[in-house]
């Protein structure tokens, strides 16, 4: 149980700095309990990932500005998506979808490492009308979607899009991102939820870690910057790469 609360606590920064907490709390939570299905597991992480990406949200609102024109509806989009996601998810196969989100993370790797000053600056001459549509459909659709059906390293993708399609720097860009995982979360909980997935006593528990983990974290890319938070998406990403490519090819 402590190890779990552990990760939960750790999961919580690394998710609130840049995504990808899941990473660390889902493979916790299926060995802390042998057996569970994954439908269970997801739901019990979105309850305690809900509370910490709902954290980092607020601090980073209090201390930064947002773009809600891009946010808000991105968010509200999600809680649709995510829900959607979450109600097909074990429908589809993780074999199915691993190698696209292999090749997509790799992507993502490279291009963050070939491009140094990539997220350090905002480019706000990015952010045109048709751009503002695409993240916000890219992030609340399909970004969402991909969340409720297995969800790791979603934050990052959030941050990676923003960054991208609105010219935010890595800093702004996680604030989105905060916001839009937050209803992600709520759309895939309440699926989980209404279909008796959740384990809320334990889910409740991990969530009190979740939340100290993002607090200090959001706090901490406030304080460092986008320099801090472009070293922490690397590191994540390779994370997240070495993974799944385990999943695919070792761990059978």
């Amino acid at each position: 149980m402590t190890s779990l609360l552990t990760a939960a606590a750790l999961a919580g920064w690394v998710d609130a700095v840049v995504g990808g907490g899941g990473l660390l709390l889902l493979p916790a939570l299926l060995v802390a309990a042998p057996g569970v299905p994954v439908a269970t597991a997801l739901g019990t992480n979105k309850l305690a990932a809900i509370a910490g990406t709902s954290t980092a949200a607020v601090t980073y609102a209090r201390h930064t500005k947002i773009d809600w024109s891009v946010a808000g509806p991105a968010a509200g989009l999600a809680v649709v998506c995510a829900g959607v996601g979450a109600a097909l998810a074990g429908a589809v196969p993780a074999g199915a979808y691993r190698p696209v989100v292999l090749a997509v993370l790799m992507a993502v790797a490279v291009f963050v490492a070939l491009r140094p000053q990539l997220g350090v600056v905002a480019l706000p001459e990015r952010r045109t009308p048709k751009r503002v549509v695409a993240a916000v459909l890219v992030a609340g659709g399909g970004i969402a979607l991909y969340d409720g059906l297995i969800g790791p390293g979603t934050g990052t993708f959030l941050v990676v899009a923003f960054t991208l399609l609105v010219g935010a720097d890595f800093v702004h860009g996680s604030a989105m991102a905060k916001i839009v995982n937050a209803g992600t979360n709520l759309g895939a909980l309440v699926v989980f939820g209404l279909a008796g997935h959740v384990w809320w006593w334990l889910g409740l528990a991990m969530a009190v870690c979740n939340i100290a983990g993002a607090a200090v974290g959001a706090r901490m890319a406030l304080r460092r910057g986008a320099g801090f938070v472009r070293i922490v998406l690397l590191v994540v990403v390779l994370a997240l790469v070495a993974k799944l490519g385990y999943d695919q090819w070792l761990a059978r």
